[in-house]
């Protein structure tokens, strides 16, 4: 048998209940090429059975013989990955047919390019629906966005086989959670990353998802990420800008007061100054930067006023000049902070009460 074109490789544990139907998704690929490396991390249901006995001979399960976790799980498959491009897919992810042939082509395409995403869909409750990631995108517009947050998602990943092995090890297992990321600051010595603009994956939001399972571990790892990454700009500083940006970029955690706001808005504009003297991006790139940050300015500017801990004020004299508004208007500012004066008021009457409560003395 000849090697194929595509080695997918899915970690799976205690995944019967969902691999089926990602497995399934690979068989209307139009890319017929492809082989798919089951990566079983001693599950205890009946993963294992499901895929031994798939009806399809593209797909290969291995077996770990101890619980590995499941970075080591992944890169168990692609050490043993014989297509000419690897790609990553999560057991309970769902590939549009398109897929692997699209990433093929852009990758053949593009000698310069070491891994290339594509834009997902999400499937909540049943519904598919679109995801908060830019519309469209340009490599240094992702390469700009992982300054300051998780541009991809790792279900949509490709990369070139010639790449991965020049990595040891692929994916860092101490990065747990955040070793997609990790990987993506990491590769960038061997090529650039870009990502396509269609939907090529649907990717499924449930509550036995990792990203809602282990969101501290995740947020921890990240800022591990960031902090390495952007050394080199801040030095002492990098640890702090970079819990700022997963806590409240890259989380959607409130700001809690005007001082943080302030120092999170000379944060990003000074981040995106860097790397603009740094790659000194086209003109198409550079408007999609100005617009994809005026984007997450606005939304943690909707965050931090609807919490009523921050003033307007606050907002206005923290904006990075250039993003003005952050493409919000007057009134939307305006109606943010209503929101979040109530939700202050509610605050103070809930402490009033309970001060009052803890206050009274018991009657003898």
């Amino acid at each position: 048998m000849s090697d194929p074109i595509v080695s997918v490789v899915i970690p799976a544990y205690n995944g019967a209940a969902l691999i089926g139907e990602t497995l399934a998704s690979l068989e209307t690929q139009t890319l017929t090429q492809w082989e798919a490396l089951v990566v079983d991390d001693c599950s205890s249901d009946d993963t294992r059975a499901l895929v031994r006995h798939w009806r399809d001979p593209r797909v290969r399960l291995i077996e770990n013989a101890v619980n590995g976790g499941p970075v080591r799980t992944r890169n168990r498959g692609f050490a043993e990955a014989r297509g000419r491009y690897l790609a990553g897919l999560d057991q309970d992810d769902l590939c549009r047919p398109e897929r692997l042939a699209r990433q093929v082509a852009y990758l053949e395409a593009n000698p310069d390019v070491a891994l290339v995403g594509a834009q997902a869909e999400q499937w909540v409750e049943g519904r598919i629906l679109p995801m908060n990631y830019a519309p469209h995108t340009t490599p240094d517009l992702i390469a700009w966005l992982s300054w300051i947050e998780n541009p991809l998602v790792w279900s949509t990943v490709m990369v070139r086989a010639e790449v991965a092995r020049r990595l040891d090890p692929f994916t860092r297992p101490d990065i747990l959670y955040a070793e997609d990321f990790d990987l993506y600051h990491r590769i960038r010595p061997f090529g650039r990353i870009a990502r396509l603009d269609e939907p090529l994956l649907i990717y499924r939001q449930h509550a036995g998802g990792v990203s809602k399972r282990f969101t501290d571990t995740m947020r921890d790892s990240a800022t591990r990420v960031l902090a390495e990454a952007h050394r080199p700009h801040l030095g002492a500083e990098a640890e702090a800008v970079a819990q700022l940006l997963v806590r409240h970029n890259m989380g959607g955690l409130p700001v809690a007061d005007g001082v943080t706001f302030r120092r999170l808005g000379r944060v990003i504009a000074g981040l995106q100054a860097a790397f603009i003297a740094e790659v000194a991006p086209r003109d198409e790139s550079l408007a999609l930067i100005r617009w994809e940050t005026a984007r997450r300015w606005r939304q943690l500017a909707r965050a931090a006023l609807r919490s009523g801990r921050v003033t307007l004020g606050d907002v206005l004299s923290a904006r990075p000049p250039h993003l003005g508004l952050g493409y919000a208007g007057l009134d939307d500012l305006l109606r943010w902070r209503a929101i979040g004066a109530v939700r202050q008021l509610r605050r103070i009457r809930r402490e009033s009460d309970s001060s009052t409560v803890e206050n009274e003395s018991p009657k003898g």
